[in-house]
């Protein structure tokens, strides 16, 4: 318990002071011995303590008997006494007549607490010192909270600026960049110096800057609460970039507005992502619907077709009166009618293709025997070509594969190299190299260039050096799925000096699972 300053005794001014007054210092003795939140407390001036208030029990924990006439020294750190800081903060009280300081105190158990110190130097009506009236308030807890704000506050700063995927910075109320993160400089090119205090209407188009679009935004915020869209926006060295945008308002207690928040993250790289995953389903379907339009072309043009053949054929050989002009002009349109059948059954290929319903029917036959044949069959063609056939035939090559599919891939080799190679010679070989059968056909003609050969076996692809020849580009795109479906490769290499070989890998044995699978996608 507290107790009052220590009794003096009275002067004759006291016996003669008037009970009024008496009364009043009385109370107001009174009214400071009830006061817990601060202590108050006289020195005197040497700064030894004079009274004690219950403020000051409770808050440094002696009692008025423990510490009425030590110093005050002792409410200090040992580092502050043994820089004389309590002595000198009297001296600036005696000087100015009143100091304020802020700092770690020491209570009775040894235990610290921030405390907020105001010491007033006490003088009578002649000016000389008597003392110092000394009020200490423990601001530890406050303390405590600022520090945990300032920290908050400080990690949040810092969190800000090692956010590098995001713009994140602050507008005054009349939209001038007041913050700048690291996500900002590194999405906008702007250093903090080069951006802040300028206003946020240079990251926008011309156009929409004349149009008023920044200040609709501002107003649209603080309107609605929040503004947020995607558009393109411009970086410092002129380039755009397409953005989402969020901005927000910041309010005080009172109300009043403080500015804007603005996060801002890049979304070019997303964006151009879904335009291209949008055009490559836009070309998908220009494929699907090509890939339709050749199969039911295809159909429609094949019955007719073969009927007109047929005309003619018996044309041809029914009546040997025709006319040598007429014969001749049926016999052109018969040719004529065969290449355009060639294509309608490759479009019919390219159309089970792209559908799976590509079928095979493996047998077992001798592949040296039924190239032979189809060169056989060439040999008209080779010789008004002006290419000399070469063939070089194991005894034996045999296995088991679709006859039918692989004599089309021979002709369909075998045709283009007396197309693009006419006038010089052109080698067919087969042979067997264990469990694989290796056919290859070389010619002397242009060739084809090792930038172009993995890109023509594409559907609709033909290497530029040869496009003056025609065609649509689909033989070799139908050589390269056929051999996949037996499970083999085609590939291509040049010739010295100049040429192409094409080279046919299949397997002598069947794959059962990739025969099996394209003949249940039929």
């Amino acid at each position: 318990m507290s107790i009052a300053p220590q009794p003096v005794q009275p002067s004759p001014e006291d016996e003669s002071e008037p009970p009024a007054r008496r009364q009043r210092e009385e109370r107001y003795r009174l009214a400071i011995q009830s006061v817990k939140d601060y202590a108050i407390f006289m020195l005197n001036p040497e700064g030894q303590v004079q009274t004690w208030n219950a403020g000051a029990e409770a808050i440094k924990g002696y009692t008025a008997e423990e510490i009425v006439g030590h110093s005050f020294s002792r409410f200090y750190t040992p580092e502050d006494v043994a820089d004389g800081r309590p002595q000198r903060l009297l001296s600036v009280a005696a000087r100015d007549g009143r100091v304020e300081d802020e700092g770690w105190r020491v209570r009775k158990d040894g235990t610290r607490f921030w405390a907020d110190v105001v010491l007033t130097a006490l003088r009578n009506e002649s000016g000389k010192l008597l003392g110092f009236s000394k009020v200490t308030r423990d601001l530890t807890v406050r303390r405590g909270a600022e520090e945990a704000l300032r920290q908050s506050e400080q990690r949040f700063r810092l969190l800000l600026q090692s956010v590098k995927d995001y713009a994140i910075f602050m507008l005054d109320p009349r939209g001038h960049v007041a913050t700048w993160n690291t996500g900002a400089t590194r999405i906008k090119g702007y250093l903090p110096e080069e951006i802040i205090g300028q206003h946020f209407s240079r990251f926008y188009l011309p156009e929409e800057v004349a149009s008023g679009k920044c200040e609709l935004e501002l107003e649209v915020a603080v309107a609605e609460g929040r503004f947020e869209e995607e558009g393109w926006r411009l970086r410092k060295d002129g380039t755009r970039f397409w953005a989402n945008v969020v901005l927000q308002p910041m309010w005080d207690l009172d109300g009043r507005l403080l500015g804007f928040a603005k996060v801002t993250r890049d979304l070019t790289d997303r964006r151009n992502a879904e335009a291209e995953r949008l055009r490559l389903a836009q070309a998908q379907e220009a494929i699907r619907l090509r890939d339709e339009f050749l199969s039911i072309a295809s159909h429609e043009l094949k019955t007719p077709l073969s009927a007109i053949l047929l005309q003619l054929q018996s044309l041809l050989h029914g009546s040997q009166s025709l006319e040598p002009k007429l014969r001749i002009k049926a016999e052109r349109a018969y040719k004529g009618g065969e290449r355009l059948t060639d294509l309608v059954e490759t479009l019919l290929d390219v159309s089970r293709i792209a559908t799976g319903k590509l079928a095979l029917t493996p047998a077992r036959f001798d592949l040296a025997r039924s190239v032979g044949e189809v060169v056989d069959r060439f040999r008209e063609q080779a010789t008004k070509a002006g290419c000399e056939l070469t063939l070089q035939l194991d005894e034996s090559v045999t296995g088991e594969w679709d006859r039918l599919r692989v004599e089309q891939v021979v002709t369909n080799l075998l045709a283009n190299a007396l197309k693009y190679a006419a006038g010089t010679p052109v080698e067919l070989a087969v042979r067997a190299e264990g469990d694989t059968a290796v056919l290859t056909v070389s010619d002397q003609g242009p060739g084809v260039p090792e930038c172009e050969r993995a890109r023509i076996f594409g559907r609709f692809e033909r290497a530029a050096s040869i496009r003056h020849f025609g065609g649509m580009g689909l033989g070799l795109y139908v050589v390269q799925q056929i051999m996949e479906a037996h499970g083999g490769a085609v590939a291509i290499e040049g010739v010295a000096p100049h040429g192409a070989r094409f080279i046919v890998t299949l397997p002598r044995a069947p794959r059962p699972a990739a025969s099996e699978g394209k003949e249940s996608a039929s």
